[in-house]
């Protein structure tokens, strides 16, 4: 098994950034994707952002413009920079990875922007 580590969440205040980092506890071979998602207090978990194993990238409708992910392949780590954040954005985020026909999931890390 895989196992995901997110670190950067935090309080921060609306317009502010935050960086997010999701590294793997092992050297992974054929990943299929490599994703952000969310949940928000009484909202269903959502898809933030994907990087697939050939580089092209998917952001919610959300976040495009403001969101950006990206991964280091030498690391076993994504990494998701949140800029000008909302306040709509407060939830606690979770990576996830997908290789070969298994997948695993990070803990979540908070990200709370007030107003």
């Amino acid at each position: 098994q895989v196992q995901l580590v997110e670190s950067g969440g935090g309080l921060v205040q609306a317009g502010g950034s935050l960086r997010l980092s999701c590294a793997a506890s092992r050297n992974v071979f054929s990943i299929r994707s490599m994703g952000w998602y969310r949940q928000a207090p009484g909202k269903q978990r959502e898809g933030v952002a994907l990087i697939i194993s050939g580089g092209n990238t998917n952001y919610a409708d959300s976040v495009k413009g403001r969101f950006t992910i990206s991964r280091d392949n030498a690391k076993n780590t994504v990494y998701l920079q949140m800029n000008s954040l909302k306040p709509e954005d407060t939830a606690v985020y979770y990576c996830r990875i997908t290789w070969s026909l298994f997948d695993s999931w990070g803990q979540g890390t908070q990200v709370t922007v007030s107003s």
